[in-house]
């Protein structure tokens, strides 16, 4: 008869697992991806090495639930910022959240766009970019509905944008030199997207 786990185990479980992976993205948060070794996510949650092998087989298995973890929680907040307003500050919050909340926690956030990390990771990454910029594209398909934005295929114009703002923060990012650049991306977007003149404080 195979073992059953009773429903109180599994909250034990699961509540671990929950743990080392906060415990992870601590690790990651204050020395990327080189520094989250299992070791150091074990130290950090309080508990042996051996344990966390328990739920992850590898380091990249576990990074790659952290990743996940994270982007959901980037994406949800980016989509919620760009959600209200008038078109064009909606297009724009894709841009000002993203990069706000990248300045806030550098280290994260270099680790998430840039540093070099396994196969399986790059892999999420990728679909991190994709993910901002299926709403990048649903807002620039609204402006171009109203009529605020010139005709232009919204999903090529969004992976562009996509790129140009990851690759405008990595210097800052990398360097620990956090000038508010924010206001410039803002008014490189909407140049970007064909607003003339544009300017954004």
């Amino acid at each position: 008869m195979a073992y059953r786990r009773t429903p109180a185990v599994q909250a034990r479980l699961d509540a671990q697992r929950a743990a080392i992976v906060q415990a992870a993205h601590d690790v990651l948060a204050e020395h990327g991806y080189r520094g989250c070794t299992m070791a150091a996510v074990a130290a950090r949650a309080g508990i042996a090495t051996g344990t966390i092998y328990r739920h992850f087989p590898s380091k990249s298995a576990l990074a790659v639930e952290l990743f996940r973890t994270v982007v959901d929680r980037e994406v949800a907040a980016v989509a919620e910022a760009s959600a209200s307003g008038e078109v064009l500050e909606r297009v724009v919050a894709v841009t000002e959240t993203f990069a706000r909340r990248a300045l806030k926690a550098p280290r994260l956030a270099f680790a998430l766009l840039a540093e070099p990390v396994d196969p399986a990771v790059d892999e999420e990454r990728l679909v991190y970019r994709r993910a901002f910029r299926d709403i990048f594209a649903q807002r620039i398909a609204e402006g171009v509905s109203a009529g605020v934005l010139p005709p232009q295929d919204p999903q090529l114009t969004a992976a562009a944008l996509v790129g140009a703002v990851a690759e405008a923060l990595l210097g800052p990012l990398s360097n620990g030199d956090h000038p508010d650049i924010v206001p410039a991306m803002a008014t490189f977007t909407l140049r970007a997207l064909g607003v003339q003149h544009a300017t954004h404080p």
